[in-house]
């Protein structure tokens, strides 16, 4: 869905009617209507204030496959580059980020493409952990994910260090699914999940902002979504 090479494909899900929840089954979708406790779920409200699922968006059971360019999914080749401005470069292989202090987190996530997943379920390495580590410079401004084939996707720095942003390995209590990008994937979940960039290579600091792939193709270059920030 996410063809790096190509055009646009994401509006091919759709608008997806709200309040509906959808199943995938042997590549299919069909809509069933929430039940009375997702519904309040819905319309609780988050810690900040703002409505647990945010305006335009649908409730599905599992973390979708949204595609893209695939990279080397062995853990034993994995290298994670933080580099920009930081008084130590680090590269970091998968025993490092195993040996930092993990946290489990549960939390929702929600797609440009209208699909929200409540409480699912993620371990890893706080980025704020690895910015410490790095010694992130006053000059960063902002944070430039690097991923497989070029991909990129930027963040401000300071929504970057939020506690709930996680370099992930786990979801769900199962090593990163291939299509899901294992096997270490950033994790945004307070922006649409594009910024939540899989099969990550580079965490790098920037004095200024570089808007990534999607962001340079028409995207928000903020992506809040319940400003449904979806597209500029």
């Amino acid at each position: 869905m996410f063809d790096r090479r190509g055009a646009f494909s994401r509006r091919r899900f759709g608008e997806l009617a709200a309040g509906s929840i959808l199943v995938a089954l042997g590549g299919c979708t069909y809509s069933v209507a929430p039940t009375a406790e997702q519904e309040a779920a819905a319309k609780s409200l988050r810690s900040d204030g703002r409505v647990r699922l945010p305006p335009g968006q649908s409730l599905i059971r599992a973390l979708r496959a949204m595609g893209g360019a695939p990279g080397d999914p062995n853990p034993a080749n994995f290298r994670l580059k933080v580099h920009g401005e930081v008084r130590k470069e680090l590269d970091i292989d998968f025993k490092e980020l195993l040996a930092m202090p993990q946290v489990d987190q549960v939390c929702d996530v929600h797609c440009v493409t209208k699909w929200t997943l409540f409480d699912s379920r993620w371990r890893g390495v706080r980025l704020s952990h690895i910015a410490d580590l790095a010694g992130v410079k006053d000059s960063a401004r902002h944070i430039i994910f690097e991923a497989a084939e070029g991909y990129t996707a930027n963040i401000l720095l300071s929504e970057g260090l939020a506690p709930n942003v996680l370099i992930a390995h786990l979801h769900n209590d199962e090593p990163l699914a291939e299509e899901n990008g294992t096997p270490v994937r950033s994790l945004v979940p307070d922006l649409y999940f594009w910024k939540s960039s899989k099969w990550l290579t580079g965490i790098r600091f920037s004095k200024e902002d570089e808007p990534g792939f999607w962001e340079t193709r028409g995207y928000n270059n903020h992506a809040d979504p319940w400003f449904e920030e979806r597209y500029a």
